[in-house]
């Protein structure tokens, strides 16, 4: 079901401008006008607290803005996608036709956003997504109108394949669930690992979203690698690390993952976390100042402690703001629109980055180590990795 909410902001604002609506141009009147944000996010399910965490730190960075974009007020349009790629044209065309929003924001699902790339490329509809790594969507499928503020799913697991080989492991077992983020984080890990002369014993999947690992777990027993490769996140990573330990794994093979294995939800996974190592482009213990600012001032708007989904939201409200004010609100001249977001530096918690040609994060990638309740910052994996955009056109590729 399509739930629609409308939040309007800073409508004060435009109170003490209505005495001179009959001077001002047609032109600045429609610039006035409110921006029109859909968001397409999961709020049910798996990744329900991935949608929300996103939003809450979109919503965070229109607050730094005054509570507008490119000096625009706001009028959101929200669509809860439950993560359900067969509902997801739909969903993005109602937000589209219906709601005609200028800018669509989403998603968290690899299969959900391939949906909405898909309209967006039709339709010409702005299109920042703030967490679904599908490679297509900055590979073979880019588009001057598609801007990623998270990562292709390339680029965490890629440093991994090194950090697990220069720890002496040369035969490991990959397990994931079989769709599009799994699918083509396992092979960003392999491409990376057998590169350096490292073996994949077996490559196991599940299907999204199972949950029921235990045949899984004890063929991984009997197979005996030096590691195990894997990429959950959400619900499903929970239940995962708790079922290795509880298999008697988790001292005996050594787990690895990209890092949204432990973020946000290590106090779920408790004991079964900690000491794992995951490659991720954030992590709560970055030493720089944004972050300590973000992080202090995200947990005290929402009362939770913020993590890379939160930081992700942040981002691509920090895009869409640093975007729109240097074209003044104005969607009338999109390629100027388009060349104003590929020139954003974004200050970021996570370190600055800036734009790929395809529309993708330039980033550090980290390698963190759970402690606590912390994924701890223990060095850079790999600097200022780019995506390879195999297939895109703007890249040449």
């Amino acid at each position: 079901m399509i739930s629609r909410r409308r939040f309007v902001l800073q409508a004060a604002a435009l109170a003490g401008a209505s005495a001179v609506g009959a001077l001002v141009p047609t032109i600045a009147r429609a610039q006035a006008a409110k921006l029109r944000v859909g968001l397409m996010l999961p709020y049910t399910g798996t990744f329900a607290a991935l949608g929300t965490a996103i939003t809450q730190g979109f919503n965070l960075a229109v607050d730094e803005n005054g509570g507008k974009l490119g000096g625009r007020d706001i009028e959101y349009f929200t669509v809860d996608d439950e993560s359900e790629p067969a509902k997801a044209t739909d969903n993005a065309n109602k937000l589209v036709q219906r709601d005609k929003v200028d800018v669509l924001v989403g998603t968290v699902h690899s299969g959900v956003v391939m949906a909405m790339v898909k309209v967006a490329r039709d339709t010409g509809t702005l299109l920042v997504i703030p967490n679904a790594g599908a490679n297509a969507a900055t590979g073979s499928q880019c588009a001057p109108n598609i801007f990623r503020t998270s990562f292709s799913n390339w680029q965490p697991a890629y440093p991994m394949g090194k950090v697990m080989y220069d720890k002496g492991h040369r035969k490991v077992v990959t397990l994931t669930w079989k769709y599009g983020a799994g699918e083509e984080s396992v092979a960003s890990f392999k491409e990376a690992f057998t590169k350096l002369g490292g073996s994949i014993v077996k490559e196991m999947f599940l299907p999204f979203p199972n949950v029921e690992f235990q045949a899984f777990l004890t063929e991984i027993a009997s197979l005996k690698p030096d590691a195990v490769f894997v990429f959950f996140a959400g619900g499903g990573a929970a239940k995962f690390t708790r079922d290795y330990m509880a298999a008697g794994l988790k001292d005996k093979i050594p787990l690895y993952g990209t890092g949204f294995l432990t973020d946000g939800t290590l106090e779920a996974q408790g004991a079964s976390a900690q000491g794992l190592l995951t490659t991720l482009h954030y992590g709560e213990g970055i030493e720089n100042a944004k972050n300590k600012q973000f992080r202090h001032t995200y947990g005290k708007k929402y009362g939770v402690q913020a993590d890379v989904y939160a930081v992700q939201g942040y981002d691509a409200g920090l895009l869409l703001a640093g975007g729109l004010t240097s074209v003044k609100g104005s969607f009338g001249d999109k390629n100027a629109l388009y060349v104003a977001l590929e020139k954003v530096k974004i200050d970021s918690p996570r370190g600055p980055w800036v734009m790929s040609k395809a529309h993708n994060p330039i980033q550090d990638i980290y390698l963190r180590r759970v402690e606590g309740n912390a994924n701890q910052v223990i060095g850079v994996a790999w600097k200022a990795l780019d995506d390879p955009a195999r297939g895109c056109k703007m890249v040449g590729a």
